[in-house]
């Protein structure tokens, strides 16, 4: 876990291994969400970047015997 500031702008600085793990570049758009007593940061991609993420999922769905 990290801990940052809050600067006199109410900016924050996402760590570098954050960053980097997350794939964060500077200019991306991040949707804030307070859930309960905690602010989220989730980064909005782009359809086109998010081509392919699920990759080798399984789509196999278990049927009951009376259903087609």
């Amino acid at each position: 876990m990290h801990a940052v500031s809050v600067s006199p702008k109410f900016q924050v600085v996402i760590p570098l291994d954050v960053r980097e793990a997350m794939d964060i570049h500077p200019g991306e758009r991040m949707n804030v969400l307070r859930y309960e007593n905690r602010i989220e940061l989730i980064p909005v991609r782009r359809m086109r970047r998010m081509r392919g993420f699920l990759k080798g999922i399984d789509t196999s769905v278990p049927r009951e015997k009376d259903r087609l």
